[in-house]
């Protein structure tokens, strides 16, 4: 008898096991596996080490942010874990943040001082996802990973507001914007989430956190100089626009000389080129018949002008003939 209750209680026990020991993967999430609560590795290897997320690190940072790279269970199932064994899934789906959302204050825009010392409102939003290539950082590096990569986005950020300057924003032409620096700030909108987003890459080794795309969108100056900075922004646009008009006009300038160039060229050209002609055809004549040739086409050539002339002097001169 007590051997069969060793053996039923030895099958509840494992059909409980079995019961909360097989799990699946979605196919937008990755798992971590967990033993007595260490990671389960792969061999050795670290982050610093990887090619990847390596190089994007100094040699100070590697220090830091050397995190052991963890075996991650890719979608699918089932799969089984021991009791002893804990389970961490992890969503991989691209989210959206706005560069205002706080964990611990409510704000509706945040705040930054330019190269000018003018403080202007930026407001957007961030699109990023967990790097599957460093999850260690992610789930167990990071005690919060939106409020991490957040904070050190606005940090960047400010930074890079606090330093743009219209040398900044040379433009792929060539030219350089011009115009104070809340101008240039809005005028490179583009400009700024490029760089937020090269500067934010190394997040990726560091914080376990991809991003995928800066989208800041406003950056305005406070109420009480937005007025003169519309006054400012509307002169330095009809000056743009008188300039441009007056190179357009004298662009067409120029290409009407050109154009009338080309004409007294054609002109001449056709002017000249019956008399090529004839010193062609008397070249030939007097290479071929010589100088008697040469003297019977002068005289038939003479007739209708004889014919046309009141008076016809000869000379005696045989040399003038």
């Amino acid at each position: 008898m007590e051997i069969v209750l060793i053996v039923l209680g030895m099958l509840v026990a494992a059909g409980i096991v079995l019961a909360f020991g097989v799990y699946t993967i979605g196919p937008t999430q990755r798992g971590v596996l967990a033993s007595f609560g260490r990671a389960q590795r792969v061999g050795n290897q670290r982050i610093g080490d990887d090619p990847e997320l390596g190089a994007l690190l100094s040699d100070e940072e590697k220090a830091r942010y050397d995190y052991p790279v963890i075996r991650v269970i890719k979608p699918g199932g089932p799969y089984f874990k021991w009791p002893w064994q804990k389970l961490t899934k992890v969503d991989m789906t691209i989210k959206t943040t706005d560069i205002t959302w706080d964990p611990d204050i409510v704000q509706g825009s945040i705040e930054s001082v330019t190269k000018d010392n003018l403080t202007v409102q930026i407001s957007g939003q961030i699109r990023w996802r967990p790097c599957e290539r460093n999850l260690y950082a992610y789930v167990y590096g990071v005690k919060n990973p939106p409020a991490h990569i957040m904070g050190y986005f606005v940090s960047v950020l400010r930074d890079r507001i606090a330093t743009f300057s219209n040398s900044d924003a040379e433009l792929p032409n060539g030219e350089v914007v011009e115009g104070i620096s809340i101008n240039d700030l809005r005028k490179n909108l583009s400009t700024i989430n490029q760089y937020m987003e090269e500067s934010c890459v190394k997040t990726a080794a560091r914080y376990g956190i991809e991003l995928d795309a800066a989208l800041i969108t406003t950056i305005d100056p406070p109420s009480e100089v937005d007025e003169a900075l519309a006054s400012i922004n509307t002169t330095s646009n009809n000056v743009a626009a008188e300039i441009s008009q007056a190179k357009a006009e004298a662009d067409q300038t120029l290409k009407m000389a050109e154009q009338a160039v080309q004409i007294a060229e054609n002109r001449a050209n056709a002017e000249a080129a019956p008399l090529l002609e004839l010193s062609e055809t008397l070249t030939q004549m007097y290479q071929n018949g010589g100088r008697p040739a040469l003297d019977s086409y002068l005289r038939n050539a003479a007739v209708p002008l004889r014919e046309k002339a009141s008076q016809t002097l000869i000379s005696t001169n045989p040399n003038n003939a």
